[in-house]
């Protein structure tokens, strides 16, 4: 079992930044690919970035590449979200996401374990 701990949303202004982390606990961090995803009220969970086990390969949505960046540090068996320019469409509930596995998966049925989520809000 891996369990994920998100932290860091809250409220922010359009064309500020948030970071957001995912502490995993319970199994190696280093074996998991880790992902973002995001739901907004009335749509789908989307992927939002994923990152492979050793953070050598990353893949984004269209919608935020160029302005967020996901990192992972092994050490600490934690993953990161880094936003910026975020704008209010971004608005969501943001969970993360892992799997044992070599691809950065997108689709959110791939991923076995999930954290409860934190609602970032973003103002314009």
């Amino acid at each position: 079992q891996v369990q994920l701990v998100e932290s860091g949303g809250g409220l922010v202004q359009a064309g500020g930044s948030l970071r957001l982390s995912c502490a995993a606990s319970g199994r190696t961090f280093s074996n998991y690919v880790m992902g973002w995803f995001r739901q907004a009220p009335g749509k789908e969970r989307e992927l939002v970035a994923a990152i492979i086990l050793s953070g050598g390969r990353r893949s984004y949505a269209d919608s935020v590449k160029d302005r967020f960046s996901i990192s992972r540090d092994n050490a600490k068996s934690t993953a990161y979200l880094q936003m910026n320019n975020p704008k209010p469409e971004d608005t969501a509930v943001y969970y993360c996401a892992a799997v044992s596995g070599y691809s950065t998966y997108r689709r959110a049925e791939e991923y076995t374990y999930w954290g409860q989520g934190t609602q970032v809000t973003v103002s314009s």
